[in-house]
């Protein structure tokens, strides 16, 4: 399976801010849309990092309440890791637990076509181990 089996199931939606988007107001989207990050791209829609759940909460812990009026930049992270619709999900799985991040997004040709996330790939990844085990057990089935 590809990550393109994800993005047909759950589309190509992407949610982004600008650099200089609060953190207060980059939490609500978070929780308004019960997200876990946000891209964050500059004027011409370049990614230019992205901003989790996680990233808030060690700005909270390193800066108190003052951190809710930063903006985006000040904590995004800068180097953000992409896959391709072509990637299997085994490999973009792989590069997430290697390097501990929960969000990746897609690109192809240059152009943002989505993200997804750790629950993505692991659904997609349940999928499939399902339909082995269908197929196994129609196979022992049919040779009985």
């Amino acid at each position: 399976m590809t990550v393109a089996s994800i993005l047909r199931q759950k589309g190509s939606r992407v949610i982004s801010a600008s650099p200089d988007a609060t953190i207060e107001q980059i939490t609500k989207v978070l929780a308004t849309e019960r997200i876990g990050a946000v891209l964050v791209r500059d004027l011409d829609g370049v990614l230019i990092g992205i901003l989790s759940e996680r990233d808030v909460v060690r700005g909270l812990a390193d800066r108190g309440a003052e951190t809710l009026r930063l903006p985006a930049h000040a904590l995004m992270s800068r180097s953000v890791a992409t896959c391709t619709p072509d990637d299997s999900v085994a490999h973009v799985m792989e590069i997430m637990t290697e390097r501990r991040f929960r969000h990746v997004p897609v690109v192809e040709h240059g152009r943002l076509v989505g993200m997804i996330s750790i629950g993505d790939v692991v659904k997609e990844r349940l999928g499939e181990q399902a339909e082995e085990v269908e197929g196994l057990r129609a196979f022992v089935a049919g040779a009985a």
